[in-house]
């Protein structure tokens, strides 16, 4: 039986997803317009027709992780509940908790960015959006005074840094520190950051791990 045929939007949203799978399992630098092709059976001349160049290919791909990111970000950030608790279920989620996979996909990401501008640009973007999305609701908990932070715009810039040091030791040098103990150093920073004497409150459903690609990271990241 023939392969159903598919739209393009339809089609591309299909090779972004190989290649995302393909960049998880092989890393940016390894992966090849043929290893995608190949985990859809289609020909490298359909993805080249998409994408033009691997380069494109993978920043398209990177960009198509974000979105789905900064979507389950504007949901957890979105909900009805107090600022700190939306907060402190964002940075959850965002925190290296030992499912590494999407962290592996950013940090290769970040790695690749040095020398592709495309790339570049999707991760400064993605930076941009998560930082201003946080900076969102710091502001936001400060005016209804729920806590006190002068400098919501910095306050996000380093909240977000410290998240992706974590991220970075646990996955690339696999730290000797338990998830448990990731989570409750994301806590004390989300405190120290809007004023809090003690760990944020959590709320009824926080997730605690990243979505696809598992972070930052999926996920975010």
């Amino acid at each position: 039986m023939g392969r159903v045929r598919l739209s393009v939007a339809e089609r591309r949203e299909e090779l972004l997803r190989a290649a995302v799978e393909q960049i998880e399992a092989r890393g940016v630098a390894a992966v090849r317009i043929a290893d995608v092709a190949s985990a859809l059976g289609v020909s490298n001349a359909l993805v080249l027709y998409h994408f033009s160049t691997k380069e494109r290919l993978v920043a398209a791909a990177f960009a198509h992780a974000a979105e789905g990111d900064l979507a389950h970000l504007r949901r957890l950030l979105g909900r009805r509940t107090t600022a700190v608790r939306r907060l402190r279920a964002a940075v959850h989620w965002y925190a290296p908790t030992g499912r590494a996979k999407g962290w592996r996909l950013w940090i290769e990401g970040w790695a690749a960015a040095l020398r592709e501008p495309a790339l570049r640009d999707v991760a400064q973007d993605l930076d941009r959006r998560w930082k201003a999305a946080l900076t969102e609701v710091i502001a936001e908990g400060t005016a209804a005074g729920e806590f006190r932070c002068e400098d919501p715009v910095a306050a996000a810039w380093r909240l977000t840094a410290f998240l992706d040091g974590l991220a970075v030791q646990m996955t690339a040098y696999a730290a000797p520190f338990s998830r448990a103990a990731m989570l409750a150093w994301a806590d004390e920073a989300l405190a120290r950051e809007i004023g809090l004497a003690g760990p944020p409150p959590a709320g009824p459903d926080t997730p605690d791990g990243p979505s696809t690609p598992d972070g930052p990271g999926t996920s975010r990241a």
